[in-house]
């Protein structure tokens, strides 16, 4: 099936868009029409990649390093892109953090929440923030939450669910804020993506299939489907909403 151009005209910044689900939604954002900026945070050879399949595919792209942490690089990484662009139409905070040896709460260290913080909850918070004064009527803002906000399965999750509930309170707060400008603010809360971060055959992939009702890992370009969707024109009367792309795992 062709893929419907509807985003021609319009510049979107992907955070964190160089790798696994923020690849995805970059490479999707531009099938349909659209420039796409994407940050990165150390691997520039891998963002400049993706940038590189984009102009190929016929959008402009732009690959900025910041790390979501780091209010300042958030901020002049959005500067960057609106000048090199000369608009933001589209944002979609999908930078995260993790710290994936799922320590118990006695062992959780401080640098280890605030950096989930800093990247999940704050650097969203701030990189909105830059991103809405360049935008005008029909933007979009898109959150990349977790299921994991709503349902924690196990011990080792208490930082992250808590960065990525805060998170939802944000989309929401960001949709009431925004919504008179006629810019919209949703949610996609991924369930488990086969990523390099949490692959299909990782050790424990078997638990995690068997936490929704299909028995298997979502993919990177489900999420981008939906995210595509979210920013499109025929979404301009959604706003403050949570979808869940997680096989039901919270059934």
């Amino acid at each position: 099936m062709d893929i419907v151009r509807n985003l021609e005209g319009r510049t979107a910044l992907v955070t964190g868009g160089n790798r696994g689900i923020g690849a995805a939604i970059s490479r999707r954002l531009s099938a349909h029409g659209a420039d796409v900026a994407l940050t990165f945070a150390r691997n520039k050879d891998q963002a400049e990649e993706v940038a590189e399949e984009i102009r190929a595919a016929g959008s402009r792209a732009l690959a900025v390093a910041a790390d979501a942490a780091d209010p300042e690089a958030v901020r002049a990484a959005v500067d960057a892109v609106a000048r090199e662009f000369g608009r933001i139409d589209i944002l979609v905070n999908n930078a995260g953090y993790m710290d994936m040896s799922m320590p118990a709460l006695e062992e959780t260290s401080l640098e280890v929440l605030d950096r989930t913080l800093d990247v999940n909850t704050r650097g969203a918070f701030l990189t909105a923030q830059a991103a809405a004064r360049h935008m005008g009527e029909g933007g979009r803002i898109v959150n990349v939450g977790s299921c994991l906000a709503t349902h924690v399965p196990g011990p080792g999750m208490t930082a992250y669910a808590m960065s990525k509930a805060a998170l939802s309170g944000l989309t929401l707060g960001l949709a009431r804020d925004l919504g008179p400008r006629g810019i919209t603010v949703n949610q996609v809360a991924p369930g488990s993506i086969d990523t390099d971060m949490n692959p299909a055959d990782g050790p424990s992939a078997e638990y995690q299939r068997s936490q929704n009702v299909f028995g298997r890992y979502g993919t990177a370009d489900e999420i981008a489907h939906t995210v595509a969707y979210l920013v499109s024109p025929e979404a301009s009367f959604v706003t403050g909403a949570a979808i869940a792309v997680d096989g039901g795992s919270n059934l």
